[in-house]
């Protein structure tokens, strides 16, 4: 990256304890994006900015900000937010609010707080209330739920009324993100009267409609990299050596180890498309790769992701794995090669992957692993983002590590169940692909696939129902029977599956035992009818052949063969 020269080139003096700050953060010279920013912001205009990822974005917003506070007529009070800055992660959000507190360290009458996801909200409230905060960062959810509490009988939306400045960080990831409904809300609070700045390594149609929504007047500020052509719309950084590899479905884990393990001493991010793949895959390669620090971050993590991101940001090598979570604005000491195991959903993101190495200035290297059906994705990059790659060839000396990937996964549940889980989010993940012409699901050859997951049977999923899959013969394995390493979890699935079968028996029960007396009162009622059915029948024969006799006594009457009183004594039986 290029210098502009040193701090004291500002048209507008800084501050001597803002430059005392520059000097213990050894930042001698201006970058480009400093140097055209700065003096425009610190002039009260309001400022859209475009730069190339890792160009110093965070200085050209966090020093006009502290000189635009400074310059205030009114003091602010503890309660009274000058400045809020919103940005799409909170790992994002964190290293903003570490950059501030390294110059606010020399501004003890500026109070300082952050708002983000997986902190007690109440807690935040009650920090604010007794501490205050006049620098507010934090990420939308988290700023609007705040904005709508009460702190000891104020209404926090109250205190934004004296806001002097708002930026809005990686601006195109925060609509990405749909943090529209929120980013309207907030600014529905705010006064009209403010600066605002507006930063971001692309510019996209809804970026464009926040300027105009939110911005007054705003100058745009496009920062290039020194030497590139000023037709140029180059994204990633010059110093970045940006490489491709092509391989097979089933290959392409292989390739990753022998990568990992010919670089142990070096400092990596391994991109995959979903969660599920990090907590398979970065579990597993614990296992495969040995005496590396392997550590996974995803955006379903809740209280750890923080305690892992500071931990990693201070290795000096190791290996995080993760979703795009970490692929925006996340500055990481000495990242030497991003890879990229599965392409990601949109260019833009793949830029912005590339961009956590090679940084202010510094050289860093990136790989993208590509299926042989993906392989016109390069060509794609080179026109849509004036991205140049060049091919890295296969590492002939991987070992075939699906086997012991097998083994895992025959020897723990849980390890067997996160490779069902992640072949499901990848193959859902494809389908949502935005470059849908070259990432094809039609063209997946799912038998591959499941070999490269090394899974032990396919899962059932309405993407591959009604198809076969001769290339992928299942494991000779019950895998009921396989158990969890975790004995406690174990037990509670014994306990659960002892609950379930004597379920099953206790309606089996319930239902043999509720028909057997109804079988036998129904015999004991047919029975009866049967009975009284005779005794009816005989009863009746009875009274056809009385009435049969009566009719011959009378007849024998009529015809003068019996007399009345034999007659009478017959009928009655007297």
């Amino acid at each position: 990256m290029a210098d502009c020269g040193g701090w004291d080139r500002l048209p507008l003096g800084l501050h001597p304890r803002i430059l005392e700050s520059l000097r213990e953060l050894s930042f001698s010279h201006m970058t480009p994006v400093q140097s055209a920013t700065i003096p425009l912001f610190m002039n009260n205009k309001d400022v859209a900015v475009e730069a190339v990822t890792g160009s110093g974005k965070t200085l050209a917003f966090v020093i006009p900000t502290l000189e635009i506070l400074l310059k205030r007529e009114e003091k602010l009070k503890k309660m009274q937010v000058g400045a809020l800055i919103i940005t799409p992660t909170r790992e994002l959000a964190v290293q903003i609010d570490e950059v501030f507190r390294q110059f606010t360290v020399h501004f003890p009458q500026f109070s300082q707080i952050l708002f983000i996801g997986g902190r007690n909200p109440m807690e935040d409230v009650e920090n604010f209330r007794m501490h205050g905060g006049n620098i507010v960062v934090g990420t939308p959810g988290r700023l609007e739920d705040m904005l709508r509490r009460r702190a000891d009988g104020v209404e926090l939306a109250g205190c934004v009324r004296s806001l002097d400045v708002l930026v809005l960080d990686e601006a195109d990831r925060l609509l990405d993100l749909g943090f529209e409904a929120s980013l309207n809300t907030i600014l529905g609070l705010l006064p009209k009267q403010r600066r605002t700045g507006l930063f971001s390594a692309t510019q996209t149609d809804e970026v464009e409609s926040l300027v105009r929504a939110g911005l007054r007047n705003p100058v745009r500020i496009t920062v290039k990299e020194k030497g590139l052509a000023a037709e140029s719309t180059q994204k990633t950084p010059i110093r970045l050596h940006n490489y491709y590899t092509i391989c097979r479905a089933d290959e392409k884990f292989n390739q990753l180890v022998a990568f990992l393990r010919q670089h142990k001493k070096q400092k990596h991010l391994v991109f995959f498309s979903t969660c599920a793949c990090v907590e398979y895959f970065g579990n597993t390669l614990g296992k495969l790769v040995k005496n590396v620090r392997i550590m996974c971050i995803h955006g379903k993590m809740k209280h750890k992701r923080q305690n892992i991101f500071t931990e990693f940001r201070q290795l000096e090598s190791g290996i995080l794995v993760c979703t795009d979570v970490m692929a925006r604005g996340i500055d990481i000491p000495e990242v030497d090669w991003v890879l990229q195991y599965d392409a990601p959903s949109s260019a833009s993101a793949f830029v912005h992957r590339c961009g956590r190495t090679a940084r202010i200035g510094h050289h860093g290297n990136a790989l993208v692993f590509l299926l042989p059906m993906e392989a016109t994705y390069v060509n794609f990059l080179a026109i849509n983002q004036k991205c140049p790659m060049q091919q890295m060839k296969l590492l002939k000396d991987s070992v075939d590590v699906l086997p012991s990937l097998k083994k895992l996964a025959v020897s723990d549940r849980a390890i067997f169940e996160k490779g069902m889980k992640a072949f499901v989010s990848f193959i859902q993940s494809y389908a949502k692909h935005q470059c849908s012409l070259i990432f094809r699901m039609k063209d997946l050859d799912f038998a591959a696939l499941a070999r490269g997951f090394a899974l032990l049977k396919l899962p059932k999923m309405p993407e591959m129902r009604g198809k076969n899959f001769p290339g992928f013969i299942p494991e000779d394995i019950d895998t009921n029977s396989i158990r969890y390493k975790d004995k406690n979890r174990e037990k509670q699935r014994q306990r659960l599956l002892a609950q379930q079968k004597q379920q099953k028996q206790n309606e089996a029960k319930k239902k043999f035992v509720k028909n057997k007396p109804w079988s036998k009162q129904k015999t004991k009622r047919d029975k009866k009818r049967k009975q009284a059915s005779k005794r009816k029948l005989s009863d009746d024969e009875d009274d056809i052949d009385e009435l049969l006799n009566d009719t011959r006594l009378l007849k024998k009457l009529k015809q003068g063969k019996i007399s009345k009183e034999d007659f009478e004594k017959q009928l009655t039986g007297t």
